[in-house]
């Protein structure tokens, strides 16, 4: 497994693995069944192949993805690099809310603690910018969390350079995190100077688009398990995807015609940036899990690469 920098943090795997695909039965933010006997099995053979980053989130099967990350690694804390998240919280009847209100992500953060089952988490993001909360009240809460051994380090997800400036007026931000794939590249952008020039280390999530850009996902697929989110949530239901879905009728041939994969390309796309740490990708099986780690092996260059991006800029399925 490929390691890269995760700014001032040390190195982690090219490849993290991203929590949601653990959190089975939970509903909140998950994408379909998973045995939890199953789940905790994945997660040791994920470890064993070389990825040591995993990131989850209380919303992730509303904490089930962490319960059955802090179960799987018991006796392996040293092992792993723990990321986690706050500031998406729900109510009673599992509303959804963003709330970076300080009392909540003290409340979260001890949570997960208890559920991830370790008395330090690696790296601590606040999840979603919340507009009714000025970004410096919550950084105060996980400054002091940090000072006192229950965080190593702090990253601000989804995020923009106004919020990432005044949080650096409390505390340093380590790594930042966001949606970032062949077809989004709003990262790319509008982030990775400030990456470079503060020494930052990037989580990138989306990488595969869903399993849009590996195929799986087509205009015909239709979800039925009411356990993935795709079958409700409105940024899925209620988004044109033709742009994408027309592109990759174009690129999957094309790239089968060089002798690769949509995963291949979608994975060399997001790991030919230096600024890149890590790829999220979300594994729900052994097999999806070889996969992957084939695709490393046999990355696209960068003239096939450059090819499949004009292609979606020609569909107009590119985000900026």
């Amino acid at each position: 497994m490929q390691r890269r920098r995760l700014g001032r943090l040390g190195e982690v795997s090219a490849i993290g693995f991203g929590g949601a695909a653990v959190s089975g039965e939970g509903g909140g933010y998950g994408f379909g069944l998973l045995d939890e006997d199953d789940a905790i099995g994945l997660l040791h053979r994920a470890l064993d192949a070389g990825i040591d980053l995993f990131d989850t989130a209380p919303i992730y099967g509303f904490g089930l993805s962490e319960k059955r990350i802090g179960k799987a690694f018991r006796g392996r804390r040293e092992d792993v690099f723990l990321v986690t998240k706050g500031g998406v919280d729900w109510d009673r009847d599992k509303r959804v809310r963003v709330d970076n209100r300080p009392e909540t992500i003290e409340r979260m953060l001890h949570q997960s603690l208890r559920d991830l089952e370790t008395e330090m988490v690696d790296l601590y993001f606040l999840h979603w910018p919340d507009p009714e909360v000025d970004i410096r009240r919550p950084m105060e809460v996980l400054a002091r969390a940090k000072e006192v051994g229950k965080i190593r380090a702090i990253g601000l997800s989804n995020t923009y350079l106004e919020d990432i400036q005044k949080a650096r007026e409390i505390e340093r931000v380590d790594v930042l995190q966001g949606e970032f794939n062949l077809f989004q590249v709003y990262a790319r952008e509008s982030l990775f100077e400030t990456i470079r020039a503060e020494e930052m280390g990037w989580m990138g999530w989306g990488s595969l688009d869903r399993g849009i850009l590996t195929g799986r996902v087509d205009r015909d697929r239709v979800f039925e398990d009411p356990t993935d989110v795709r079958t409700h949530a409105s940024w899925w239901v209620d988004v044109d995807r033709t742009p994408k879905f027309d592109a990759m009728e174009m690129m999957l041939p094309f790239l089968r015609d060089c002798g690769h994969t949509g995963l291949q390309a979608a994975l060399g796309f997001v790991l030919q940036y230096e600024e890149v740490s890590t790829a999220l990708c979300g594994i729900k099986g052994p097999q999806q899990l070889e996969t992957v780690l084939e695709a490393l092996e046999h990355l696209p260059s960068a003239e096939v690469l450059a090819e499949c991006e004009r292609i979606a800029q020609h569909f107009g399925a590119q985000s900026h």
